[in-house]
């Protein structure tokens, strides 16, 4: 079962990277774009460090107070979820 989440987590996060370089790439080509709620779902589904990096490699929505404050406080929520989940199950 553990296999399972970590390779859920590296695909989701690395999904959630890929995204904000593609959403960045049309953006400067003033292409369609990533819709935001499509990229704040993938931080939900378990992306928010892949959302994050993705955010300082490509300086993608960096402006955007939103994500700027959002993705980390996500983040934060996520590990505190994580540890909850493990430790409650483990006692």
């Amino acid at each position: 079962m553990q296999w399972i989440s970590l390779i859920y987590i590296i695909a989701v996060n690395g999904i959630a990277f890929i995204v904000m370089g593609i959403d960045k790439h049309r953006a400067e080509k003033r292409k369609w774009r990533v819709p935001e709620k499509n990229l704040w779902l993938l931080a939900i589904i378990g992306g928010s460090i892949g959302s994050i990096i993705g955010m300082k490699t490509f300086r993608h929505k960096t402006k955007h107070r939103s994500f700027q404050f959002g993705m980390p406080i996500l983040l934060i929520g996520q590990i505190l979820l994580y540890i909850f989940l493990n430790t409650s199950i483990l006692s």
